[in-house]
Formats: structure tokens, C-alpha cells, sequence
């Protein structure tokens, strides 16, 4: 997330160093959750998902995919960009959300070196997990308390779903990082936790952007949209 290995949240090779008996711990189960999840989200979207939705999770990767290689600045010289999580999540719903994360982890660590490999079940957890799956479920409650048929509700929802799930998702990290001994705690804690609040906001705003140019143009293509009297998904706000 930022241009630092201290605090990226794209976990690089070797950060997770299994020579003591909690880092391997993490590492070993990062990577059953990773591939537990992935196991879970191909069965509800075999089970609940029908064919239009295939088109929509490529292009909802591509756009991620895409937006995550733009850096915006914030304050001492580093930079942040987009992590997608939520977004996804609100698109797509959280298991197909979930499984486009993941595969979009899978590209950038493969063919871009964003990411390690050996890490890949950890990054999976923080930003697919945490990160889709908390996100879709916060802005979920924040919709519900506002109004689950009123764009209000949806666009802010999402907006602080965004913001919380990328700190959160910093916090998953530096947990991890700090616990395996590969640097201090603290140190790693209040880096990562203090950047990630800034590049929080940006994801709040980018979310905020694309949904509302969705709600704009094809309402209809945001998981559960709001609907008006008679059914239909519209893009007024309300």
C-alpha cells in the first residue's frame, strides 16, 4: 500500500519467517484460511450465482486490478492506492468478492512481484478476508441502520466500510509481522495503523466514485441494490 517494506500491506517474501513456533503458526495458518476461503467462496458462487455474474467479477477484477497500479500521495512522501475490498464486496457480494481479491493477489504476486508467494495465504487473509468480507459486512449494518432501499445508506456506508477495512486489514498485517519477529510490535503497529488511516480515506473516496458512477449508469449491477416501489433498481438517490 505504501512505497516502504515496512509498511506495505502487499506482504513481500519473507516477512513471515518461520523459524520460531508462533511464526510458523501464522504462516501455516494464513494459508489454511487462504485456501479455505477460496474453497468457500467457488461453492456459493457455483451454488448461489448465475452466469451474468461471471462478466461482472472479470471486470470488477480488471478495474481493481487497474486501479490498485495508481498511487496518490499522502503527507511525508509516500503514497497509497487503492486495496478494492470493499468495493467488491458491495459489487459483487462478499463470496465473489472474496474470490476476485484473491485472484487478483494471485496475478500481482506472480507477475508483477506484489506480494510474495510463500505470503500469499497471509496477504489473501488481510485484504480478502478482513478486508472483503469485513468490509461488505460493516457497510451491510451501517445500510441496514440507514436504509436498506435508500442510495444514502449504500454510498455511506460504503465509504466508512472502506476506510475501516483497510485499517483493519494494516492491523491483520502488522500483527503478523510483529508476532513472527521480524519487527518490533510496537514499531510496526503504529507505522502501519498511523499511514493506513491516510490511505484509508483515499480508498473511502475512490469507492465512493466508482459506485456512484455505477449507480449512475447500471444500478442494477450493485449486489442487492436498492429498490423502488415497483421492484426495480434505481439509481436515484434517496
Amino acid at each position: 500500500m505504501i512505497r516502504c517494506s515496512l509498511l506495505a500491506m502487499h506482504m513481500p517474501d519473507g516477512y513471515l519467517h518461520a523459524t520460531t513456533p508462533i511464526a510458523g503458526m501464522i504462516w501455516l495458518g494464513t494459508w489454511g484460511l487462504a485456501l479455505g476461503l477460496i474453497a468457500l467462496c467457488l461453492k456459493r458462487v457455483q451454488a448461489t450465482y448465475d452466469d451474468r455474474a461471471v462478466p461482472l467479477m472479470g471486470v470488477c477484477a480488471a478495474f481493481i486490478f487497474a486501479a490498485q497500479m495508481i498511487n496518490f500521495p499522502i503527507p511525508m512522501g509516500t503514497s497509497g492506492h487503492l486495496l478494492g475490498g470493499t468495493l467488491a464486496g458491495v459489487l459483487l457480494g462478499p463470496w465473489a468478492g472474496s474470490l476476485v481479491m484473491a485472484v487478483v493477489f494471485l496475478v500481482q504476486a506472480l507477475f508483477f512481484q506484489d506480494g510474495g508467494l510463500t505470503v500469499l495465504g497471509a496477504n489473501i487473509v488481510n485484504m480478502g478476508l478482513v478486508g472483503t468480507f469485513g468490509g461488505y459486512y460493516l457497510y451491510k449494518g451501517i445500510r441496514r441502520l440507514i436504509g436498506r432501499d435508500r442510495w444514502t445508506g449504500v454510498m455511506l456506508g460504503a465509504a466508512i466500510a472502506g476506510w475501516v477495512s483497510v485499517v483493519m486489514a494494516s492491523l491483520f498485517c502488522a500483527l503478523q509481522i510483529g508476532l513472527s519477529g521480524t519487527v518490533d510490535l510496537g514499531l510496526v503497529l503504529g507505522a502501519m495503523l498511523f499511514w493506513h488511516g491516510f490511505i484509508g480515506l483515499g480508498e473511502a473516496v475512490i469507492t465512493l466514485l466508482a459506485l456512484d458512477y455505477v449507480r449512475r449508469l447500471r444500478p442494477e449491477l450493485i449486489y442487492k441494490a436498492p429498490r423502488d416501489r415497483s421492484g426495480v433498481a434505481s439509481g436515484e438517490m434517496g
